[in-house]
């Protein structure tokens, strides 16, 4: 088999997840933490620890044959990569801050205004899309603390939380694009037989993180109540037990629609629910 070459961050929030993603696929790797380029044991992969500025080019050039990064990044490179499956994690949104004592309440307000960012390619088009004419300073680093030091009316940062701007001044004002980490493929990746095998672990993975596994008994009398609300990855197990009568049934619930289905499992007579994380679901 030929062997990947995977490039993830470095440091940073996407390190921790990124790493933690591909020990849940079954790759065992070590010295990631001291290393600039690790190699997996049990799978013809090596994983590459790089600025995550620098991802989609290496990506993108062939360099490296996949990689995980933030959809923000990738569309700020304006690298030609294949998106090919979204992480869930590390989702955050790209907004507009403006100081809390700002009279700016409408995007036309920004006419004329200095804008401080990382992410000016981003930020210009989006200016362009709503007909505002903007002044975008480019600058790295501490992008909040513009409007205080006088060099901008407004910044145009990455918001997780919040607390960084609250901390600064600095209130939410409009958003210019939700972001999330995303597995991207140099392009022609995806029809690669070690690219497909990596990618169906990815799945797996993703999958079992967004279910259930639930078993719990149930009257016969009441089974056909309770099968309807747990259609399973195809239909739910039913087993037999030994007080006659009675069944034991095993299936998913979404994480999503975890505590709606229990009230209403329990409402339709199931009994004695038990309920299991999951390490991975194939399909």
């Amino acid at each position: 088999m030929k062997t990947l070459k995977i490039a993830i961050q470095k440091s940073g929030r996407l390190n921790e997840k990124s790493v933690e993603i591909l020990k849940n696929c079954g790759l065992s790797f070590e010295n990631y933490k001291s290393s600039l380029i690790s190699t997996v044991s049990n799978f013809p992969l090596e994983i590459l620890f790089l600025r995550d500025d620098d991802i989609p080019e290496y990506v993108q050039d062939g360099i490296a044959d996949l990689g995980i990064v933030g959809e923000n990044v990738i569309t700020e490179s304006g690298a030609q990569v294949s998106y090919l499956q979204k992480l869930s994690f590390g989702k955050c949104t790209l907004k507009i801050a403006v100081p809390n004592n700002s009279d700016i309440t409408e995007i036309s307000e920004l006419e004329g205004k200095a804008i401080a960012t990382s992410y000016p390619v981003i930020l210009e088009k989006y200016l362009l899309e709503n007909n505002v004419n903007a002044q975008v300073r480019t600058i790295s680093g501490s992008v909040e603390i513009g409007p205080g030091l006088g060099l901008s009316d407004a910044i145009c940062d990455i918001v997780s939380t919040g607390g960084t701007l609250k901390s600064n001044g600095l209130k939410p004002f409009a958003e210019v694009m939700k972001s999330e980490a995303v597995l991207i493929g140099r392009e022609g990746a995806e029809f690669e037989p070690e690219v497909l095998e990596l990618l169906q672990r990815v799945r797996s993975v993703l999958r079992a993180k967004e279910t259930k596994y639930v078993v719990l008994n149930v009257a016969k009398t009441n089974l056909e109540k309770v099968v309807a609300l747990l259609p399973g990855v195809k239909s739910p197990t039913v087993v037999p037990l030994f007080d006659e009568g009675w069944v034991a049934l095993h299936s998913v619930i979404a994480e999503q629609d975890f505590w709606e289905k229990i009230n209403a499992l329990k409402a339709a007579g199931a009994e004695g629910i038990v309920v299991m994380p999951m390490e991975k679901i194939i399909v």
